[in-house]
């Protein structure tokens, strides 16, 4: 065992029982320097096709991560004193020294939470920062994490080759032109950066411009997108082209998990009046709920993996969405119902096993009561692991412990670090496989496996399994 580390402790996240320890730390040893598969987040492309060193460290850690500033905002903080730019331009905190001094003056708000341990990671084992975050250490911190920041082994491509990143996919809307993901291409440097389609702007008739973005995708693709027709032919276009640039996989951002099986006059009724801002809340949703049904069936055609990550009630705090725009820390998990909402969609293709589609949930009373039983169901299906809210170390141990009886681990798709923060992104991969090893060690004890099942287990969680559910072994 290394030597115990004043920040972060070899053994931080396993079982205080010694025997359940010991054997966490030899399965831990199997996974720990594992190559990392991240299939699905949303880092900045712009930052591997640029390659140009990071700011400063408010722009890098607190500025992009609502993990961050929303605890500090609970806390009576606000986003413009925290850097956080509004949408209209008006008057924020440039002085990002002094907004890094705020942080870590309230850094003991993270006390017991992920997003030290994330943060605690970066600091001092990526940075090799060798002292505490408190108020007195925050200007040295500050001017040796910029001091770092600027060489060149901090670069984006050398951090990414430095976490053994081997496949990352960003998140893009199909109206994006993925112009940085063909700089990555075109320079030849071999790190895999790739993209995932992300609809949400084009398929939710209550997204924010959703009539104007409608047109935009109209004149991208050349379809008449007033039409059902076209609009399907422009969506299906798009994936084309997001596939040739490496996408496996889309995602959909939607409130529920409802799913649809309409007559095509009720489709063009419905698009009609998206379009036209007419329809009710629950005319949208129905809209939405066709949308994954047609995403699915266009999937039988390109083999995009399906990923739905429903249950959030996003932008909840409306007077802050108005003045700050999106993901500003505002969006709440909802009770969501899977049972009803995707049968329309299992009815049609449910038993089609050359389909994949991955549920992820903030609704943890779904997990043995909805979401297990139908992956251990349907060949269509595969559970996500703990998501935002949840992707922390009981929610990751809540979620073993709940679903496992039912789908087993390979129902399952191993780990997903779904982050924008890309310092955070070995932390979260260093958590994960520390949380499986744990619960693999508790198993081993009870006699419900052996030792080098629960081996096989920890490498298939930490590389293998994330690999083969998004595609990633396939030829192209």
């Amino acid at each position: 065992m290394k030597p115990c580390s004043p920040f972060n402790h070899p053994d931080r996240l396993f079982s205080s029982d010694p025997s359940q320890r010991n054997i966490a730390r030899r399965l831990y040893e199997e996974v720990r320097d594992l190559p990392i598969v991240s299939p699905h987040g949303h880092t900045d492309p712009s930052w591997f096709a640029l390659n140009q060193n990071f700011g400063n460290a408010t722009e890098l850690f607190l500025i992009p991560d609502h993990y961050l500033f929303r605890m500090l905002y609970s806390q009576g903080i606000s986003l413009p004193d925290l850097g956080i730019l509004t949408r209209d331009g008006s008057l924020t905190e440039t002085d990002h020294r002094k907004v890094w001094r705020i942080f870590t003056e309230y850094y003991y708000l993270f006390r017991g939470t992920p997003s030290k341990i994330w943060f605690d990671h970066a600091l001092h084992e990526v940075l090799g920062i060798n002292v505490p975050m408190l108020l007195e250490n925050a200007d040295q911190i500050y001017d040796e994490v910029n001091a770092k920041l600027s060489s060149e082994a901090f670069r984006p491509r050398a951090l990414f080759e430095r976490f053994q990143i081997e496949i990352l996919a960003t998140t893009e809307s199909p109206l994006d032109p993925l112009t940085h993901h063909q700089t990555i291409r075109d320079s030849g440097w071999q790190g895999n950066v790739i993209t995932a389609f992300r609809p949400d702007s084009v398929v939710d008739p209550e997204f924010e411009g959703f009539s104007e973005n409608v047109g935009k995708l109209a004149d991208i693709t050349g379809e008449n997108t007033n039409s059902w027709d076209g609009y399907l032919k422009a969506l299906q276009q798009r994936r084309e082209y997001f596939k040739a640039m490496g996408a496996t996989s889309t995602d959909h951002g939607h409130p529920t998990a409802t799913t649809a099986d309409l007559s095509r006059a009720e489709c063009e009724r419905l698009l009609s009046g998206g379009l036209a801002g007419e329809l009710s809340a629950k005319e949208a949703d129905q809209f939405r709920g066709q949308m994954m049904t047609e995403t699915v069936r266009m999937s039988l055609d390109d083999d995009l993996v399906v990923q739905l990550h429903p249950g959030s009630f996003r932008n909840h705090n409306q007077p802050l969405f108005e003045r700050f725009g999106r993901d500003k820390g505002a969006d709440i998990p909802m009770a969501t119902d899977y049972v009803n909402g995707l049968r329309p969609l299992l009815n049609k293709f449910g038993n089609e096993p050359r389909l994949s589609m991955i549920l992820f949930t903030l609704d943890e009373t779904s997990y043995s009561r909805e979401l297990a039983p139908l992956a251990g169901h349907y060949p269509i299906l595969k559970l996500g692991p703990a998501w935002w809210f949840y992707d922390s170390p009981e929610g990751m141990l809540r979620f073993r412990r709940q679903t496992n009886e039912t789908t087993g681990f390979y129902n399952t798709v191993g780990f997903n670090d779904d982050t924008r923060a890309f310092m955070s992104i070995p932390a979260r991969h260093d958590l994960a496989r520390r949380i499986d090893c744990r619960y693999l060690a508790e198993l081993v004890c009870e006699h419900r496996m052996s030792e080098e099942e629960a081996r096989e287990v920890a490498i298939d969680l930490a590389y293998r399994l994330v690999k083969k559910a998004y595609r990633f072994n396939e030829e192209k």
